[in-house]
């Protein structure tokens, strides 16, 4: 649980900063056909990436500190499973970067089980 954190954790707080920074010295890949469709589409929407990167270094952090970590493992799902279809149904090349976001984030997922039980009450009382 402890590396499924920290590893998780680091991944999104570096590649969220670098989306700002960019200290990583690579050539960002033109992906042809639907994934480069996909991803200009995002690109032109001008706040979805910038918002994205935000919550990836936020949740970076949280994971890292170990503050508020079963939340932000709940709001960093949705982007893990994201980039992991991207990247095996798009452009299944990257296929590791999607299970190195995936994996731990199911792990964590199910060491904080205990955590997320009032989300799964069928009949809450308010």
């Amino acid at each position: 649980m402890l590396v499924s954190r920290l590893l998780l954790g680091f991944l999104y707080l570096v590649f969220g900063l670098d989306y700002f920074f960019r200290f990583i010295p690579y050539q960002p890949p033109l992906h042809p056909g639907a994934a480069g469709i996909f991803k200009a589409g995002l690109m032109a929407a001008g706040y979805f990436y910038p918002m994205q990167k935000v919550i990836q270094i936020v949740g970076g952090l949280s994971l890292l500190s170990n503050r508020y970590a079963p939340f932000f493992a709940v709001v960093l799902f949705p982007i893990s499973v994201n980039v992991f279809l991207f990247h095996t149904v798009l452009v299944p090349s990257g296929w590791l970067m999607g299970v190195l976001l995936l994996l731990p984030n199911l792990l964590l997922g199910w060491g904080y089980r205990a955590c997320y039980r009032g989300l799964f009450t069928a009949r809450p009382r308010v």
